[in-house]
């Protein structure tokens, strides 16, 4: 390999998200070994190697600032439980009180967001350490020993968190906007899939598959914006900074121009069908595609963008085109012809921004740039957060309720049966125990399964690596496994931290013995897990399959009172906007997830997926309608029917709140409305006169109003199952 091959590939390597993270678990782990090995005591490994394994579980997105004081806040959290652990253990009644107690109250304050909820999961995660620690030197050693220990392995850990983030502080934005571009040029090439003029296309399936990849969008850009957030601080932003804020505005931007739809696709299909101006349009979108891809690579990768050339041919040849239909004064495609030059116009919008992303300097800055902050502001607003779910209908609440029995019943489970080495059963049940059946259902496979495939390899590598040092560079590698792998590939991680266990027993006794023990506890833990999910409060998706879509239907109607809004005072791209228009692509992305989970559930809770999935289809094309007329916002001039508009807008928002109130509380829905055709009708019959603004908005006005029928007929069929399952 040459040297600049050779360097190429330690660049691209060095961009990977997983790299920095991997590479800090590899000095941890390897300075601890060899701090062992130095010393010649092997004992202190395990404990050593659990308090790194915690400390870097509770490692969250942040500025070095930020992730010194989460670290402070982390190494007190393990100190009172590993102290706690520690005086609580030989005492089991009270040791069982506190472990349900704790475990309740760790689990409520993910309520208070994901900073704060993967603190208290690892805190959670480094107590089970603590008592796997204090069972193997239940008889030796002073007090303090184990517990002081799992905190200078969290917290050497910890130190070298914070510096890589003090020298890499801009690395997981440039990531996560990297993400956010790939997942829209994966948007992109499946919405140009929507606009192949081809009879008898199956449009439902390539909606479905659209409306799921916009719930990835969705996630990236939150992640995105709250990796945005950590390093905003109070002060103005630095000029790298900023430049990535005017990156990620530009993908909020992209996003909701992708996702608009000018009319009916199948509708253009078939009065085109000769021409060959919608695959114009998508070959122009699928370039666009490659564009997002291509600007996502140079943004991970700290390279310049380019935009290509082919971008603008593509537009002119469909500009070409258009004008060829308008030459054949068809009137029967007058209409279409508009809608199409609507379509072509939100494409040249985004041809001239993707250009301008070559260089963020020249990217329009926000007249609001402020990021929406979901943290709480005091002592008393966290406070507030947490007793607001302190109630059943909560799914906090029956996860923390649900974890804190299933915990106590598998710490009664190992003291009955099986004392020895027992501790990893409360072990697998925190990682398989998940919100849902269906994530639960997925976790217990994958946990059961590598934890097989690591005894086996381990088994083997025993025999065929007798050497203690070997074993030990194998438990180094393995760990950095885990945590490459444990978001991705959960399989192979259970396999990798198993061999990581199975190694460091075996530094300090017989490795060999474990391997019962630890497959004997995975299964009994799996089955706890399994049993408090499905019979403790259980949280089967289609039980609230009717609220998931109440919210979506209220999201879309702010979001369309907020760009309605934007129609009389001109463009502003404000927190107020930004924020409707999020939530309403954050309920988009919740029902879709809502749906997948109900997918994996056992078949009477999933009676309603067909339902759901219809609803999805048509919310999200609702959604699109209201994205094109949020792409072409602009101060109308002032025109008769600015009456009929504000009324339509009005009565549209009103008639989604209602069906979205209907939904959330189970109430007969109407059908059918006559008022709504007859609104639709007239919103129909644009005059010639009226001006190209004007006539966008009345359209996509009345192709909202014509989607309103099919969301009640399946609101009313969702409500009539529901309350024939409740009564």
């Amino acid at each position: 390999m040459t040297a600049p091959s050779f360097l190429r590939s330690l660049r691209r390597l060095w961009a990977l998200d997983k790299f920095g993270y991997s590479l800090r678990v590899f000095v941890a782990l390897a300075g601890a070994m060899g701090l062992s090995g130095w010393l010649d005591r092997p004992a202190l490994i395990i404990p050593l190697f659990l308090g790194i394994i915690a400390s870097a579980l509770a490692e969250t997105d942040d500025s070095w600032r930020g992730r010194l004081g989460g670290l402070s806040v982390t190494l007190v959290c393990f100190g009172i439980a590993a102290f706690a652990v520690q005086a609580l253990f030989p005492y089991p009644w009270l040791f069982a009180l506190g472990l349900a107690g704790s475990t309740f109250v760790l689990v409520m304050l993910g309520t208070l967001g994901e900073r704060y909820g993967t603190i208290a999961s690892a805190t959670l995660i480094l107590s089970i350490y603590s008592m796997i620690a204090a069972d193997q030197h239940a008889a030796t050693g002073p007090f303090w020993r184990d517990p002081l220990l799992l905190l200078a392995g969290a917290a050497w850990y910890g130190a070298l968190s914070v510096i890589w983030n003090a020298l890499f502080s801009h690395q997981p934005v440039q990531q996560g906007l990297a993400r956010v571009y790939r997942e829209l040029g994966q948007y992109f090439r499946l919405k140009a899939d929507l606009l192949e003029p081809v009879r008898q296309l199956d449009i439902e399936a390539r909606r479905l598959a659209l409306a799921r990849q916009n719930g990835r969008v969705v996630g990236a850009l939150n992640a995105a914006k709250e990796s945005l957030l950590n390093r905003l601080g109070q002060g103005r932003p630095g000029a790298t900074i900023n430049a990535y804020l005017k990156l990620y505005f530009l993908a909020q931007d992209l996003h909701e121009r992708a996702s608009s739809s000018h009319y009916p696709y199948q509708a253009l299909a078939e009065a085109f069908f000769h021409s060959d101006v919608l695959f114009r349009c998508q070959r122009l979108l699928r370039l666009q595609a490659c564009g997002c891809l291509e600007l996502g690579e140079a943004i991970q990768f700290d390279q310049p963008y380019r935009h290509s050339d082919d971008n603008a041919v593509a537009l002119a040849d469909l500009e070409a085109s258009l004008d060829y239909l308008r030459a054949q004064n068809n009137p029967a495609w007058r209409g279409l012809l508009r809608s199409l030059r609507a379509l072509s116009g939100n494409l040249s919008t985004l041809q001239r921004q993707l250009a301008n992303a070559s260089n963020p300097d020249t990217l329009a800055g926000e007249q609001d740039s402020t990021l929406f902050d979901r943290q709480p502001r005091s002592f008393r607003d966290a406070l507030e957060r947490v007793r607001q779910q302190l109630t059943p209908t909560s799914l906090v609440f029956r996860h923390a309720l649900r974890m804190a029995v299933a915990l106590l019943g598998g710490y009664a489970l190992l003291h009955t049966i099986h004392p020895d080495q027992g501790y990893w059963v409360l072990l697998t049940t925190v990682f398989v125990c998940q919100p849902n059946y269906g994530a639960t259902r997925i976790k217990l496979v994958q946990r059961i399964g590598g934890t097989v495939l690591g005894l086996l390899a381990g088994w083997a590598l025993f025999d065929l690596f007798p050497d203690p040092e070997v074993q030990a560079l194998f438990a180094v590698v393995a760990g950095v496994v885990f945590f490459a792998t444990r978001t991705t590939r959960y399989t192979l991680a259970t396999g990798a931290i198993t061999l990581l266990v199975l190694f460091c027993f075996n530094q300090v006794g017989d490795g060999y013995g474990l391997i019962w023990p630890r497959l004997i506890d995975t299964l009994l833990g799996s089955l706890v897990a399994a049993a408090a999910v499905f019979l403790i409060l259980p949280d089967w998706q289609g039980r609230r399959l009717n609220r998931v879509v109440a919210n979506t239907l209220s999201c879309n109607a702010d979001y369309l009172r907020q760009i309605m809004q934007q129609y009389e005072t001109g463009k502003r791209d404000d927190l107020a906007y930004r924020l409707a228009r999020r939530n309403a692509h954050n309920a988009d992305a919740a029902l879709s997830t809502t749906l997948s989970n109900m997918l994996l559930e056992p078949g009477h809770f999933r009676k309603d997926a067909e339902t759901g999935f219809r609803f999805l289809t048509l919310s999200h094309t609702l959604l699109n309608y209201l994205s094109a007329l949020g792409a072409h916002r602009e101060r109308l001039p002032d025109d008769a029917s600015d009456a009929l508009l504000a009324e339509a807008t009005e009565r549209l928002a009103t008639a989604l709140s209602e069906l979205a109130e209907g939904l959330a509380n189970r109430t007969p829905v109407a059908i059918h409305s006559d008022e709504e055709d007859a609104l639709a009708q007239h919103l129909e019959q644009v005059p010639d006169e009226l001006d190209d603004a004007h006539r966008l908005v009345q359209t996509q006005l009345g192709l909202i109003c014509r989607q309103l029928g099919p969301l009640r007929s399946m609101a009313a069929h969702l409500i009539r199952r529901e309350r024939g399952t409740t009564a």
